[in-house]
C-alpha cells in the first residue's frame, strides 16, 4: 500500500469519526412500544436521561390501553400466598415459581408506589379501595379505575408523567424494522418514519411491543400487535419460549363493522353468567366454579358445548352497571342491545400472547447484554400455560420496574458504538394485505383454541409456501 493511499484511508477514518460524533444520537434508553410496559419504563428512568419512545401507531393504540378489568394486587400480606396459588394453578404450574414470587411480592410495593405518585384507583362508599373478584381468583383482589377502564386511566396517567420529562419523547408511527446488534449488545435501531429509513442508537433498548395477536382473525387486540419484533428476536438469536401458550378470551361479541369487542372478565366477577340457547348455565358441566373458572377452561367449554352462546346480565341493576361498566354499557347500548334485559351473543377470540422472548427476573433477555424484554412480548415465566385475570398489567408494571433499576444500578458496559449502514430494503409489497388475512384464517382454523397434530402440519406447511411465494415476488419487485 503506497503512502498517498494509506493517507487518504486513514483521512476517511477521521472523517467518519467526526461525522458520527455529531450526527450519532445516542440515547440512554431507546424503548420500542408504547403501552404500559414502555411508558411506566419511562416513568421509572430518571428524567435528566435522554429516552425515545418508538410507537407504531399512536401511542394509545395498544393492548393495555384497552385493558377493561383492572390490575391484580395481594390485598395484605397474608394475601400474598394465595395469590401466588391462584397465579400457579391457572397456570397449571407450568409456571416459573420464583417469578410467580418476584411478580406478586415486588407489586404490593410498585401499586403502592403509583398511589403515591397520584393514581387513584376507585374506592367504595368508606373510602376503602373497591376490589372485585374474577375468575380464578380466590380472593377479591382486583383494583380498577373508572369502573372499566383501568388500561385506559393508568396510560393516561403514565403520559402525563412523560410530559415532564422533556428528555424523554414519543416518536409514533414509526415502524422498526431491523435491530442493530453486535457481540450479543444492541446499539440500537432502524426504523421507517415518513417514508424514510433511519438509524437511532442507544445504551439500552427496551422491547415493550406486545403480542402477536393480530395473526388470528378475531382477537381481541389493537391493531398494531402483529409480532414484527418477535420476528426481529428469531433473526438474531434472541431465544422464544413457551408461544405454543396462546389466551383466548371466552367473551368477545362481534360489532356492527366486524370488529371484536372485548367483554370484561369483572362483568362475571360482578355476578354475570353465561347461558346457552336453551338458557343453561351449561359451565357448571366442566368446571364447579362456573362463570368464574379460569379462562382456558371457559373457552373450550364453549368451543366444545356445540351450540349458540350469550352472556347474560338481565339480573343488574340498570344504574348500578352504567355506574360500574361506563365502556361497556356505552359500547352494548351503541351497538343497539337493550339493556340490560337482553342477552349479549359471545364468542371467544385470541386475547393474550403468553409466550414470548425468555427473560431472566430483571427481564434482561437472554445471552444479551443490554437488551430487554417486558409485558406481553416477554416470557418471564410468571403465566405458565394460562395468564390469570388482571395479572397483565401488574406483570408489566413489576418488571418494567425491575428492568430500570437493573440498568440504573449496573456498571457501564462501556459500550463501542458501530456506524451501521441504513437498510432500504423494500419494506410494502402490493399483496400484503391479502397475505395477511389468509393467515389470520389459517391461524384461527388451525391453531386457535383446540389443536391437532394434522392440522399444526398442514399450517405449517401452508405458512411456508406464503413465505416462499412472498420471497419471490419481493426479489421480483426489487428487480423491477
Amino acid at each position: 500500500m503506497d503512502v498517498v493511499t494509506k493517507l487518504l484511508q486513514d483521512f476517511q477514518k477521521i472523517f467518519l469519526m467526526i461525522q458520527l460524533g455529531f450526527t450519532m444520537m445516542i440515547y440512554d434508553y431507546i424503548i420500542i412500544g408504547a403501552g404500559i410496559s414502555g411508558l411506566f419504563s419511562s416513568f421509572k428512568i430518571p428524567a435528566n436521561k435522554k429516552v425515545l419512545i418508538i410507537t407504531k401507531n399512536s401511542p394509545w393504540n395498544s393492548n393495555s390501553f384497552l385493558a377493561q378489568g383492572g390490575i391484580s394486587v395481594a390485598k395484605d400480606l397474608e394475601d400474598v400466598e394465595a395469590h401466588i396459588q391462584d397465579t400457579l394453578i391457572a397456570g397449571s404450574f407450568w409456571n416459573d415459581k420464583k417469578a410467580v414470587e418476584v411478580l406478586v411480592k415486588d407489586g404490593m410495593s410498585v401499586i403502592e408506589d403509583l398511589i403515591k405518585s397520584g393514581l387513584e384507583f376507585d374506592k367504595n362508599q368508606n373510602g376503602e379501595f373497591h376490589l372485585t373478584k374474577e375468575g380464578a381468583h380466590s380472593e377479591k383482589r382486583i383494583l380498577h379505575i373508572g369502573g372499566d377502564a383501568t388500561g385506559r386511566m393508568l396510560h393516561s396517567f403514565l403520559l402525563k408523567k412523560l410530559l415532564k420529562k422533556p428528555h424523554h419523547q414519543i416518536l409514533d408511527s414509526a415502524l422498526v424494522t431491523d435491530l442493530l446488534i453486535k457481540n450479543n449488545r444492541t446499539c440500537g435501531v432502524t426504523i421507517f418514519h415518513k417514508g424514510k429509513f433511519q438509524n437511532f442508537y442507544s445504551k439500552n433498548l427496551i422491547l415493550a411491543s406486545g403480542g402477536v395477536g393480530n395473526l388470528y382473525k378475531f382477537n381481541t387486540n389493537a391493531k398494531s400487535i402483529s409480532g414484527e419484533i418477535q420476528g426481529l428476536a428469531l433473526k438474531y438469536g434472541m431465544p422464544l419460549k413457551d408461544m405454543e401458550m396462546l389466551q383466548f378470551h371466552p367473551t368477545a361479541v362481534i360489532s356492527k363493522n366486524g370488529q371484536t369487542q372485548l367483554l370484561s372478565e369483572a362483568l362475571r366477577g360482578e355476578g354475570a353468567f353465561i347461558i346457552d340457547e336453551n338458557n343453561e348455565r351449561f359451565l357448571f358441566k366442566y368446571d364447579k366454579r362456573g362463570e368464574l373458572a379460569s379462562r382456558d377452561i371457559v373457552s373450550q367449554a364453549i368451543f366444545r358445548h356445540n351450540k349458540k352462546v350469550f352472556l347474560s346480565i338481565s339480573h343488574f341493576d340498570k344504574k348500578w352497571f352504567f355506574q360500574r361498566f361506563p365502556t361497556i354499557s356505552n359500547f352494548l347500548k351503541n351497538e343497539g342491545f337493550n339493556l340490560v334485559s337482553e342477552p349479549i351473543p359471545i364468542s371467544p377470540a385470541f386475547h393474550y400472547t403468553i409466550g414470548g422472548i425468555e427473560t431472566d427476573l430483571n427481564g434482561k433477555v437472554k445471552n444479551f447484554d443490554n437488551i430487554f424484554a417486558i409485558g406481553e412480548i416477554a416470557s418471564t415465566g410468571v403465566h405458565g400455560a394460562n395468564r390469570l385475570a388482571s395479572n397483565s398489567l401488574l406483570e408489566a408494571v413489576v418488571f418494567a420496574n425491575r428492568a430500570v433499576n437493573f440498568c440504573e444500578n449496573r456498571d457501564d458496559l462501556n459500550l463501542k458504538f458501530h456506524d451501521f449502514q441504513v437498510d432500504n430494503s423494500e419494506l410494502f409489497l402490493p399483496n400484503d394485505k391479502k397475505v395477511l388475512k389468509h393467515v389470520q384464517e389459517l391461524m384461527w382454523q388451525f391453531a386457535s383454541i383446540e389443536r391437532e397434530e394434522k392440522g399444526l402440519k398442514y399450517l405449517e406447511n401452508q405458512l411456508n409456501q406464503l413465505k416462499i411465494k412472498s420471497l419471490e415476488k419481493s426479489l421480483n419487485f426489487k428487480s423491477m
